[in-house]
């Protein structure tokens, strides 16, 4: 038993391997939740470190330690936990009963025992200082663990904001790069009219523009932040000017605009803001599945598919049908925007389900918004790098599309009306030449004409 220090707590006591840096609360959550079997995301330990960091400096500030020395080990322990070096000893699952009290622990554990260590003393020596009555002294799993959330979901909608507007300026290169070719516009996957493969692209840029700004947005939704609340929301157990003071340190130590509630209860008690930020999280991810699926039908085939445009090639794309490579990044990016929406109803369902003064399923709530933040990050990354950007128009096939197709003649209505297209139609089929052949053999347009009205301008041209 050398090899183990004994801890104990109000269900007994425990061997824990001595130099750990976690303790016996650790220890009994990972034994009860080998649920997920994924560690609490990085992002909220971090922030976690920053909450205790802002608690330490507050309650040094308020003078709660007279050992100053002890309080500098302290500090320092949470700024290492704040800038992620203590990550890989916080081992609980994500998926865990207690409203996140076994995250909050375990991190209590790390920055007390880490504490130690600076001070020479050996991890689990917590009558010099203690998880609970030094690392969460003013403190409550209900106001740190929500706090937390929302500074590692800010930090990740920031990260994420900057990769949609450079996906819509990607899209913006690509609207000017094929700005000259005009191709088939559908609906309903039938030829319509005439367009251009640029405003297609535009389209795309102004739908990433309003996910960007809907994204820029979130932090006001989530920069009101419960700490000082402590269990419910009403503060008790901490002292007033440690209310009043612990999120200004907070504020300044993440340099994000956070806020004390006006209504710590409401703030402890509600999680609708999870919610309506996993909604807008949706709604991006929505765009990107609509655009990365129109992508994989415009470069569908490359030969007996729509092929109006080429793909990156990344990859073989099967085993036994040679040449043929698949549209992968797209079909990547599809899959994490569906993953993000299924993320949304957990979110919708589990804030919903919160039972009176406080909802215990925080961190179903929490693993599941920052993962999908984390996604899609990583899929609006790839996205760009790996398929926008080395995206190129096949305008020969544009070009020939344009001259058989049906959405031609549309083109031709101002010039000869609606009866006489319907006639080049027949025209063409009968004869089985192009649109074009047959618009100008039946004399109704010169050629001058039809290239007149089948310019890039001319197809774009609001109105006529």
């Amino acid at each position: 038993m050398k090899n183990y220090r004994t801890e104990t707590d109000l269900l007994g006591s425990k061997n824990i391997p001595i130099d750990s840096l976690w303790g016996i609360h650790t220890a009994r959550a990972v034994e009860n939740f080998p649920i997920a079997r994924k560690p609490v995301h990085t992002e909220l330990v971090k922030a976690f470190g920053a909450v205790k960091l802002a608690c330490a400096q507050t309650n040094d500030l308020l003078g709660f330690w007279e050992n100053k020395e002890k309080a500098s080990f302290i500090l320092q322990a949470c700024s290492e936990m704040a800038e992620g070096a203590l990550n890989k000893h916080i081992i609980v699952d994500a998926l865990q009963g207690g409203a996140g009290t076994s995250t909050n622990m375990n991190i209590n554990e790390v920055i007390a025992n880490q504490a130690l260590r600076h001070a020479g003393r050996k991890p689990g020596e917590y009558d010099f200082i203690s998880p609970l009555d030094d690392i969460n002294l003013h403190q409550s799993t209900n106001d740190t663990y929500p706090t937390a959330l929302k500074i590692a979901a800010i930090r990740l909608f920031r990260e994420l904001e900057q990769n949609v507007l450079e996906l819509q300026e990607a899209f913006q290169q690509k609207e000017k790069e094929f700005a000259h070719i005009v191709k088939i516009g559908r609906t309903q996957l039938q030829d319509a009219v005439l367009t251009t493969l640029g405003r297609e692209m535009s389209a795309y840029a102004e739908a990433f523009n309003r996910d960007r700004w809907r994204i820029y947005k979130c932090e006001e939704r989530l920069r009101s932040v419960n700490l000082g609340g402590t269990a419910i929301g009403t503060g008790m157990g901490a002292p007033r000017q440690f209310i009043f003071r612990v999120t200004d340190r907070l504020r300044e130590i993440t340099n994000i605009g956070l806020a004390r509630s006006e209504n710590l209860i409401d703030s402890t008690q509600n999680t609708d803001v999870f919610v309506e930020v996993s909604g807008i999280l949706k709604a991006a991810a929505s765009s990107l599945l609509k655009i990365s699926n129109d992508l994989r039908l415009l470069s569908s085939g490359p030969d007996a598919g729509l092929g109006e445009i080429n793909l990156p090639q990344m990859q073989a794309g099967s085993s036994i049908m040679p040449g043929k490579v698949n549209p992968v990044i797209p079909e990547a990016v599809a899959q994490a925007a569906m993953l993000t929406m299924g993320h949304d109803m957990v979110i919708a369902q589990a804030c919903s389900l919160g039972n009176l003064e406080l909802n215990q399923f925080l961190p179903l709530i929490a693993h599941s918004l920052l993962e999908s933040l984390s996604i899609m990050i990583n899929a609006t990354a790839i996205f760009r790098e790996h398929c926008i950007l080395g995206m190129t128009a096949n305008e020969e096939r544009c070009r020939q599309n344009v001259e058989n197709s049906t959405a031609t003649a549309t083109a031709l209505i101002p010039k000869i009306g609606y009866s006489k297209a319907g006639l080049i139609i027949e025209k063409a089929a009968s004869e089985k030449i192009t649109i074009k052949e047959a618009a100008i053999k039946s004399g109704f347009v010169t050629l001058e004409e039809f290239e007149g009205l089948t310019t890039p301008e001319a197809v774009c041209r609001l109105g006529f």
